[in-house]
C-alpha cells in the first residue's frame, strides 16, 4: 500500500466525520467565519458569532453596519479592527456586484477585502463542492511531518503537493481530516505519537 494510501485509510478511521468546526447556517455566514478566523481559533470565532450573525444575518445589514459595533462584538478575537473594517468592506462588494451572494468563482472570492487563496479554496470546498485543498497551519505541518511537503515549502507549494499526492475527489474531505489530526493529535507542541498509525513515515516521531 503506498504512503498516500495508508494516510487516508488512517485518517478515515481516526476521525471518519471530520468537517468545519466553524459554526455558520449560510455561505455568507462561513465566508465571514473564515475571515475572522486568520489568527485565531474556531472556538474563539464561534464564540463571537452568534451575536454577529443575530444583528447583521446578511451582506445587506452588515454593509451598512457601525464600524465601533462590529469591532465591539468581534473585540476578543484579535486584530478586531482590520477584520471588522474587511467584513464590513467584503458585505458591500457583495451586495454592489454579487446581488448580496457568495460568489462561486475563485477570482471573485479573491478579490474580496479580506479573502485570500485559503480563505477562497475554504469556500469553493464547503459551499460550493469545488475540489480544493485549503492549507493552513494544521494541514502544513501535518504535511511536512508525513514529508509530503518540504521544511522550508511555503503554502502554495504545500498545496501543489497536496494536490498532487491524493486523488481530486479526496481533497475536501481530507484538507478536514489533516485539520483534526493536527488540531487533536498530531499537535505542535506536544504530539500525541504512542498509537498514531504514521509514526513510522513521520520524519517528527524519527
Amino acid at each position: 500500500m503506498s504512503n498516500s494510501d495508508r494516510i487516508m485509510e488512517s485518517l478515515d478511521i481516526l476521525f471518519p466525520d471530520a468537517r468545519c468546526e466553524l459554526d455558520h447556517r449560510s455561505d455568507f455566514e462561513l465566508l465571514i467565519a473564515v475571515v475572522l478566523s486568520a489568527q485565531t481559533t474556531d472556538e474563539r470565532v464561534n464564540s463571537v458569532t452568534p451575536q454577529l450573525f443575530e444583528r447583521y444575518p446578511d451582506a445587506s445589514a452588515l454593509s451598512k453596519a457601525e464600524l465601533s459595533d462590529v469591532e465591539a462584538i468581534i473585540r476578543p478575537i484579535g486584530l478586531y479592527h482590520n477584520k471588522a473594517v474587511n467584513i464590513i468592506k467584503l458585505s458591500k462588494v457583495l451586495c454592489d456586484f454579487y446581488d448580496g451572494k457568495v460568489p462561486q468563482d475563485r477570482e471573485d472570492l479573491e478579490s474580496l477585502p479580506g479573502v485570500g487563496r485559503k480563505t477562497a479554496n475554504v469556500i469553493l470546498s464547503n459551499c460550493f463542492d469545488v475540489p480544493a485543498f485549503a492549507v493552513d497551519t494544521h494541514v502544513a505541518r501535518v504535511s511536512k511531518r508525513l514529508k509530503i511537503a518540504q521544511e522550508d515549502d511555503d503554502v502554495r507549494s504545500i498545496e501543489e503537493k497536496l494536490m498532487t499526492y491524493f486523488p481530486k475527489e479526496k481533497w475536501g474531505k481530507l484538507h478536514h481530516q489533516f485539520i483534526f489530526f493536527g488540531r487533536y493529535k498530531c499537535k505542535a507542541a506536544k504530539p500525541d505519537c504512542t498509537d498514531c498509525p504514521l509514526k513510522d513515515i513521520c520524519g517528527h516521531f524519527a
